[in-house]
């Protein structure tokens, strides 16, 4: 099953780039996934699996790292990744 997930990240602290680049950083080490990025939010196209174990992974690496942050998700069955 395919999913396609949309993130908006707002970090809580006016350094706000260095929170969101960090997430966007972490979501390129998953090679199977397909992760798109513009200045409203990051999209996350896959395998659903391989989708939210990225995303959970994450997630949490930036809780840990960065403290609050408040993230706004939206899952979409499918992959509605544009195509090339």
């Amino acid at each position: 099953m395919k999913l396609t997930v949309e993130i908006s990240k707002y970090p809580f602290t006016p350094e706000y780039i260095e929170p969101i680049q960090g997430f966007i950083d972490e979501l390129a080490k998953f090679d199977q996934i397909k992760v798109i990025t513009n200045t409203l939010s990051t999209q996350i196209f896959g395998d659903y699996d391989e989708v939210m174990a990225a995303v959970q992974a994450c997630i949490k690496f930036s809780f840990e790292t960065y403290g609050t942050v408040v993230f706004v998700c939206k899952f979409l069955h499918g992959d509605f990744s544009p195509k090339d």
